[in-house]
């Protein structure tokens, strides 16, 4: 990411489909094909893992930072592979095409994967051979993850902390004698991952074919029920019942009192480099099997993190705890020297972050929406401040869109302080074309625009409000949005900015 380009934000929920969620289908490859019409050289992306209901179908929660999402997978591709009849997707569901309805998309996409999963039984032999490569180049983490839904399935969606404690505990005996009684359901897990596995890995190398990078997001914490966490007990700190006994959050400041207690379980870091990080160094790696640029969320966990006891309410009553960042970072880079990372460094960041940051040279990250307050002569946020080695976003997925944040997030005085920046006045219907001719023009060497953003919509397409459990990730782009003129206008900005070399 050392020249100048730029890209899209855009998960892959949002696309175009007519099955109620984007997945990895034709909507996909026609966003592609916009992208490369723009000119851009990015397709920005968040987790691929599976979401739930319980935490609100959030990317960020997942019970696997290993597996692919389900509800990614597209039917029109499992019919092209003749693993759903013809007459499965006649009928019309009658998705809205604006908004996610997870509850509906979860029982009508699970009902096809049942049939895809029912027709390979009856007729293996198309896939048999590439199923078998993929569960053998795949075993390091589809075995465990494949038993923990199975198990989680079998005990009634319990944690698997109140599993009966031969399970919760992992005894081989006990585990390998359950794994036996529910190995269909354990088969089944592992093809729906190789449906997903198949189509994402056929869509990248479509992107990649069109000179296009795939920027992707590893969050810092895993979710306390998933996977993870079950099958790596002894890098969490965790007590004699397999509980935390410390949480990740951060601590009081200018936007929170009590701070934010997220509930994610900590990592013992001793235990971490005794092991010299193969935990981390596997789950890098695998995400850049399937992802070009990896965006790494809370950056800053890295030099320290926030950590509170379990039994507190709120993140006041914690403590930073140091991590050994040097030696972390060497020992990733021994085992994989060419990686490409984006440090998320947003909030309140250290000097020795910085230091970290500039060590390594990550690119770091720059926000405009977060330039226009009254420290905006030395604001790094601010387009005159900006630095090459970072990635300069309008908005990100956890902010409002630039016209949502014009029209209810500023004043009469930072309007007028925005207004003396750009030399003239402009409405909120404008507002978006001004913020993007900012980051385009901006000696960043890579901007980032959300789709939204290009699009000019307000506060009602926003993807996230953090500290919200309802209403968020559900937002989707119509086909009849991604059209020419749009692509066009984007193209003749980024060329105009020399933003259109390819890779």
């Amino acid at each position: 990411m050392r020249r100048r380009g730029s890209g899209i934000l855009l998960h892959i929920t949002s696309l175009p489909s007519q099955f109620g969620i984007g997945d990895c289908g034709p909507g996909a490859y026609e966003f592609v094909d916009f992208l490369s019409r723009a000119g851009q050289s990015y397709w920005q992306i968040l987790p691929l893992t599976p979401t739930a209901s319980i935490s609100g179908h959030s990317p960020y929660a997942s019970l696997s930072s290993y597996a692919g999402n389900p509800l990614l997978i597209s039917p029109k591709r499992l019919q092209e592979m003749r693993l759903i009849s013809e007459s499965a997707l006649e009928t019309d569901p009658g998705f809205d095409e604006h908004r996610v309805d997870f509850r509906r998309v979860v029982e009508y996409k699970t009902g096809l994967l049942r049939e895809a999963y029912e027709q390979y039984q009856r007729d293996p032999k198309p896939y048999q051979e590439e199923f078998h490569r993929f569960q053998e180049s795949h075993k390091y983490w589809l075995d465990d993850f494949a038993t923990f839904i199975a198990f989680k399935t079998h005990f009634d969606e319990q944690a698997w902390c109140d599993w009966p404690v031969k399970y919760r505990d992992r005894q081989p005996e006990a585990v390998n004698a359950l794994q036996q009684e529910l190995q269909s359901q354990i088969e089944y897990r592992k093809f729906v991952q190789f449906l997903f596995y198949r189509q994402w890995q056929a869509l990248k190398n479509y992107c990649n074919s069109q000179g296009i990078q795939i920027i992707g997001d590893i969050p810092y914490y895993v979710s306390y029920d998933s996977a993870d966490v079950w099958t790596n007990q002894e890098i969490f700190k965790l007590n004699e019942e397999k509980r935390p006994t410390h949480v990740g959050g951060v601590p009081p400041d200018y936007f929170s009192e009590t701070g934010q207690l997220w509930g994610n379980p900590v990592y013992d870091w001793d235990t971490m480099q005794e092991q010299r990080y193969q935990w981390w160094i596997r789950r890098i790696n695998h995400n850049f099997r399937f992802i070009d640029v990896v965006r790494i969320d809370h950056f800053r966990g890295f030099n320290a993190y926030w950590e509170v006891p379990a039994d507190e309410e709120t993140a006041v009553n914690g403590e930073w705890i140091e991590v050994p960042t040097d030696d972390f970072f060497r020992t990733v880079f021994k085992y994989a020297p060419h990686l490409s990372f984006i440090a998320e460094d947003l909030g309140v960041i250290t000097p020795d972050v910085r230091e970290t940051i500039r060590d390594f040279g990550f690119p770091g990250m720059r926000v405009l929406q977060f330039a226009f307050d009254d420290t905006l002569p030395r604001n790094e946020f601010a387009p005159h401040n900006h630095i090459e080695n970072c990635v300069l976003y309008t908005g990100t997925h956890d902010n409002n869109t630039t016209r949502g944040w014009f029209e209810e997030e500023t004043d009469e005085s930072s309007r007028e302080l925005l207004f003396r920046y750009l030399g003239h006045e402009v409405d909120a219907d404008r507002i978006h074309e001004e913020f993007i001719r900012m980051a385009m023009m901006s000696v960043a060497n890579t901007v980032i625009l959300p789709m939204q953003d290009i699009l000019g919509l307000d506060s009602g397409s926003r993807m996230n409000l953090p500290g919200t459990a309802d209403g968020n990730w559900k937002w989707r782009v119509t086909g009849e949005a991604l059209n020419e003129d749009v692509a066009g206008s984007l193209r003749s900005t980024t060329a105009l900015f020399g933003r259109t070399l390819r890779y």
